[in-house]
């Protein structure tokens, strides 16, 4: 009963499972929760210091906007069908989908940045769904994807907003109707806020997405481990693996929520910096 109860609690940070050797005796093999976020050099590159290795996340980073992209051609090769087959209409939805959106927070003149948004909504939504494919790899549960996108939305934001109104666009730091005595801590305030937009949007995104898969690995390894110790905890395994599927597709819908959440987000910005108060 020890035994079973320090597996089984052992199991909650650790994935392991028995292996037998040529002398029948058993050991565990432990393998860490946070193993699938290894980063692997695929094709090492440096240039003194710098190293600009080709790695798995590039490789499904890659993967995530070649087959989009891939996809909208085979569908629109022949200027598609009157009678949508299932993959047009999917891209279809999709991209009515990303138009509705833009409409609805930016307005006409968003129009112009509908590419932008689009694109970043498929990656984000191909990059999700790829790493729930067991092996896969998830681009967007690394901070530095994530925050590389966040920081990439802010500075064009933030560019955008100066096109258009010029020094003008400092006003959004006092808001209207502020008393002039509580201007330097509202610009402070404001200042910092806006700021953090740039930190906000990838932790958001990369937090989700990391906690979610870690949660699905620890809970496959507790099923497991409670699998292979065999009598009434071998029975009791199938709890567990029936919340594992649960959460997998609970983590279908956070990855296309997740990509959502971002443009939406970003929707907001770009309408912020179009539109001042």
């Amino acid at each position: 009963m020890k035994h079973a109860f320090f597996c089984t609690l052992y199991s909650i940070v650790f994935f392991h499972f028995y292996v037998k050797d040529e002398k029948n005796t058993f050991f565990m093999l432990f393998f860490s929760p946070l193993e699938q976020f290894t980063i692997i050099s695929l094709i090492p590159m440096h240039i003194g210091n710098f190293y600009f290795s080709f790695t798995n996340s590039s490789l499904f980073m890659c993967l995530a906007t070649g087959l989009f992209m891939l996809l909208c051609m085979l569908v629109t090769v022949h200027g598609g069908t009157l009678i949508p087959t299932p993959w047009q209409s999917f891209i279809e939805m999709v991209y009515e989908f990303v138009v509705s959106l833009v409409s609805e927070q930016i307005g006409e003149k968003g129009k112009q940045y509908f590419p932008m948004l689009f694109t970043l909504f498929t990656f984000l939504l191909c990059s999700n769904l790829i790493g729930m494919i067991p092996y896969s790899f998830t681009t967007t549960s690394h901070f530095v994807v994530t925050f590389g996108l966040s920081v990439s939305v802010f500075i064009a934001v933030t560019i955008i907003g100066f096109q258009i109104h010029g020094l003008h666009f400092f006003s959004f730091l006092l808001p209207p109707g502020a008393p002039l005595v509580l201007a330097p801590f509202l610009v402070v305030i404001e200042l910092v806020s806006y700021g953090f937009r740039a930190i906000s949007l990838g932790v958001r995104l990369f937090a989700n997405m990391m906690a979610g898969h870690t949660l699905v690995k620890i809970l496959s390894g507790f099923a497991w481990s409670m699998l292979s110790l065999g009598g009434v905890l071998k029975l009791a395994a199938g709890i567990p693996f029936a919340v594992v599927f649960a959460l997998m597709f609970l983590e279908v819908g956070v990855a296309c929520l997740q990509a959502y959440v971002f443009t939406i987000l970003t929707c907001i910005y770009l309408n912020d910096a179009i539109h001042l108060h």
